[in-house]
């Protein structure tokens, strides 16, 4: 999708990594339509593409994202916006290898969703995120899954005061696993994904999948679940080549079957 001839989205795959880079600088990469549509491309494209086996999103210039695009939310008098408006990984499960949101600056309502659905966050240190809509009369049903992240009482603070929490708070409350310096934001974003990478993908998947699916369960029908959720990865050929190859001492060759 391009916004006055420009890509609002850069898609590129390196070492089974696909860089997924909001391209709007100018307007903090707001989410406006053009950006929200090529989003929900890039997802299909990045589910679809077995040589992709993680994604890492990030933006362009100094903000990740600003959240949705007021401007174009006044001009067309937006009321609900529809479910799906920005795509949401938490409620579309047909996204099932991992994705690492690598923030700097702001993330703010929108932006902050991208980063809370993402899989892993990592932050730079001037990183700030937020929800933002009470400031402007707006909703946010998409923060839903927050109180099962953090204390309900901090999801309360940041729907109702309104006010963007930092890197390090955000990091003490488990949104965040890594706080790194600017400069370093996407050689340890690419670090993560190098060492999911390495890993056997039907172990990868199930474990997203598990972490996803058993929130909030009893123990015994999480036990129950979980065990239903490998049972693909034990009976597979790779779950034999990681023994062997480690007899062997050499690197498995995973076959994803």
């Amino acid at each position: 999708m391009t916004d006055s001839g420009k890509d609002v989205l850069l898609y590129e795959l390196r070492d089974e990594v696909a860089w997924l880079t909001l391209n709007r600088p100018q307007a903090r990469n707001a989410l406006n339509e053009a950006l929200r549509e090529a989003l929900r491309e890039a997802f299909a494209r990045f589910a679809a593409d077995p040589r992709a086996r993680v994604a890492v999103l990030r933006g362009a210039g100094p903000s990740f994202c600003a959240g949705a695009d007021l401007k174009e939310m006044a001009a067309s008098e937006l009321r609900i916006p529809p479910q799906g408006w920005i795509p949401h990984l938490q409620r579309e499960a047909w996204v099932d290898k991992p994705v690492i949101a690598a923030v700097q600056g702001s993330a703010l309502a929108g932006g902050f969703l991208l980063a809370q659905m993402a899989d892993l966050c990592v932050a730079a240190e001037d990183a700030q995120f937020g929800i933002s809509e009470a400031r402007w009369g707006r909703g946010a049903p998409w923060a839903a899954p927050l109180p099962s992240m953090i204390p309900a009482r901090v999801a309360l603070e940041l729907l109702i005061v309104a006010q963007p929490i930092s890197a390090r708070r955000a990091y003490e409350l488990g949104l965040v696993n890594r706080i790194v310096p600017a400069a370093e934001l996407d050689e340890v974003a690419a670090e993560l994904a190098a060492a999911i990478v390495a890993n056997a993908p039907l172990s990868v998947a199930a474990g997203k999948r598990m972490i996803r699916e058993i929130v909030g369960l009893p123990l015994e029908r999480a036990f129950t679940l979980a065990d239903q959720i490998y049972a693909a990865a034990y009976r597979s050929e790779d779950a034999q080549e990681g023994p062997r190859a480690f007899g062997e001492r050499r690197a498995p060759r995973w076959q994803g079957r």
